[in-house]
């Protein structure tokens, strides 16, 4: 097969319900917020993250379907692969703990192989000079930091553990017993969630770099499969309900595109829905409505007058 031919841009809109959809290690795991907006964050890395675990579970050992950014895994033992792949019988391959590529040619091989045998690498590109050096590889799949339409309220939720760690903590908790049969619950938690928010992210496919990258039609398709359904195999206590809601994609006639990204996208509009009828999510009235709490509160229209000549909608949910 071919790599693409076209250029794709998609809107991606998703739900969290009780949830915490991407915590925050610099405070406290809290969900991820603007400090200005007060608005949801969840990054682009963590998206990214989703459909690789998608690809992995759906497609474990296939060919050209492996996965180089694993949890737990070495790059550079992946790194060594290629290099056995293009040096084969050369021992240093194996034994030393730096390789260069010898030669441009070389350093070309390499990355081929690389892109060849693990899909994200094709999709989202890499940065495989780690010592072992595969050189790098510019993704022709680009996606933002998705945002929530409106401001976020997290919440924190205290929870106890019955369960005992050990032996002591046992008997502790049994003399804290004051006669009616309970131990004491003094192990405490904590959980932090979004009541409900919608998110909107973006995304960019080229099929120049996806020229480069060897990213294929078929590769296309297990990408919109992967946003379609990749919270359906993500679910944790921690991050409650989610959902993929939509998926909006605008395709272009050509590889260079037909269209401003920015201008197909400000195409998709969401408000929310009061009685049926579409209301700006910064509409003072809104003030007299209750907070949503589920997708049908919201509307999204899609302006497909006077499109762009070469630009068809595609809308996959």
């Amino acid at each position: 097969m071919t790599a693409i031919a076209n250029r794709y841009d998609f809107v991606l809109l998703f739900d969290v319900a009780n949830g915490n959809p991407n915590g925050d290690p610099d405070a406290g795991n809290l969900p991820r917020m603007d400090p200005e907006t007060s608005r949801g964050l969840v990054s682009d890395v963590s998206l990214k993250r989703k459909i690789r675990n998608y690809v992995e579970l759906a497609h474990q050992g296939e060919k050209g379907r492996h996965i180089y950014v694993e949890d737990g895994s070495i790059l550079n033992d992946k790194h060594r692969q290629a290099y056995r792949a293009v040096r084969p019988g050369d021992e240093k391959v194996e034994k030393d703990a730096k390789l260069n590529p010898g030669s441009d040619e070389e350093a070309d091989k390499l990355r081929k192989w690389m892109c060849a045998n693990f899909y994200d690498v094709r999709t989202f590109g890499a940065v495989m000079s780690t010592g072992i050096n595969c050189g790098q590889v510019r993704g022709p799949v680009q996606m933002t930091f998705a945002t929530s339409i409106e401001a976020i309220v997290p919440a924190e939720i205290s929870i106890t553990r019955m369960a005992a760690t050990n032996e002591k903590e046992k008997k502790e908790r049994q003399e804290g017993d004051d006669g009616d049969g309970r131990t004491d619950n003094r192990t405490m938690g904590r959980k932090h969630i979004v009541p409900y928010g919608l998110y909107r992210a973006h995304g960019f496919i080229s099929a120049k770099l996806a020229e480069r990258a060897g990213f294929e039609d078929n590769d296309l398709a297990l990408l919109m499969e992967a946003l379609e359904n990749m919270f359906e195999h993500d679910r944790s206590a921690a991050r409650g309900e989610m959902a993929t809601r939509k998926l909006i994609v605008f395709k272009h006639a050509n590889a260079l595109g037909n269209a401003p990204a920015h201008a197909l996208f400000d195409r998709v509009q969401i408000g929310r829905n009061i009685n049926g009828e579409f209301r700006e999510v910064d509409d003072p009235t809104l003030d007299n409505h209750p907070p949503a709490r589920r997708y049908t509160d919201y509307m999204v229209t899609i302006d497909r007058s006077n499109l762009p000549e070469g630009v068809e909608v595609i809308e996959r949910v």
